[in-house]
């Protein structure tokens, strides 16, 4: 009988994580009263500055730590309570590499497939290397592979045993564009065919382009939890960068509620809250300043800047 889909991929309720002094080191709290939910199906983006707790979230979920307050399930198994069907539901992809560098890549998949009890006549080993975009290197040493090919085989160790969640910690850290854009392809098809995906990068035009929806933790915190949509929301100005057909000395007096200011390439940027002002108004104040625009665009706040306002 197949066991129902839970409602949630990942749950956390008041999870809290603190490491016991150690030597000269104090107690560090580093999970406070984390309370989270990732949908079945979505792509998650979980952000915060160095620190800020998500590897201890991760080590959590994947049974590598043990938590001091509060409940995580994972694919709707409590992490404690029924550790081994948590661990047999979550493939995870870690920051660092941490495979035999004299295994072939096909020897390091069929390895992980008989940790995870995966029967021969059902592994993948094979097919996992082509979707990876490694089976020309099926029988190579690990060592002599590339950067971007390591983190692809870290991916297909994480897959051996055909989970319903896939974490990943900064995958595409010193990866180059290519086998970055490649990756996300493949991350792409695993979420069409059902597979949720939890996100962790600082690159984070990455996660807004990718995650439906991001947490953002703080020193443990719970910062934000919104659709990435409703984030970018969350600032609510534009920039409006006019070039004018002639120099300008100063930057001219438009609106209330607006900054301007002249950019080092000649290009005036003015800065207002896209729901005191219209674009309509600024213009027409430029007009009647006698400003006469060559050229212009708009600029709105990426996640980067509400990653930041939200983290400084």
């Amino acid at each position: 009988m197949t066991a129902p889909i839970p409602a949630y991929a990942i749950e956390a309720e008041g999870l809290s994580k603190t490491y016991a002094a150690s030597g000269k080191s104090p107690a560090k709290q580093a999970l406070i009263d984390l309370s989270l939910r990732v949908p079945v199906g979505s792509v998650f983006g979980l952000l915060g500055p160095n620190g800020a707790g998500k590897s201890t979230f991760i080590n959590i979920l994947a049974g590598l730590v043990t938590k001091t307050a509060g409940t995580a399930r994972v694919w709707g198994y409590d992490v404690a309570a029924q550790s081994r069907q948590a661990r047999a539901a979550i493939g995870i992809v870690p920051q660092e590499i941490n495979f035999d560098a004299f295994f072939t890549p096909f020897e390091a998949l069929e390895l992980q497939a008989g940790f995870y009890g995966v029967p021969k006549a059902e592994r993948r080993t094979d097919d996992l290397l082509a979707a990876l975009g490694l089976a020309d290197k099926r029988n190579s040493y690990a060592r002599t592979l590339s950067g971007g090919m390591k983190r692809r085989l870290l991916v297909g160790k994480a897959m051996v045993h055909n989970p319903p969640i896939l974490v990943l910690d900064e995958p595409t850290a010193g990866v180059d564009v290519d086998l970055r854009r490649q990756l996300w392809d493949y991350v792409r098809g695993l979420n069409r065919a059902g597979v949720t995906v939890m996100l962790t990068t600082h690159y984070l035009e990455e996660a807004q382009e990718l995650c439906d929806t991001i947490a953002i933790i703080n020193k443990g915190r719970l910062v934000a939890l919104e659709p990435t949509a409703q984030l970018l929301r969350r600032l609510d100005y534009k920039t409006l960068i006019v070039q004018p057909e002639t120099s300008l000395d100063v930057a001219p007096a438009t609106l209330p509620g607006c900054e301007a200011q002249i950019r080092p390439d000649g290009a005036l940027s003015i800065t207002f809250r896209a729901g005191a002002v219209r674009v309509e108004d600024v213009l027409d104040a430029l007009r009647a300043a006698d400003i006469r625009i060559k050229d212009l665009r708009t600029e709105e706040p990426d996640l980067e800047d509400v990653f930041v306002e939200l983290t400084r």
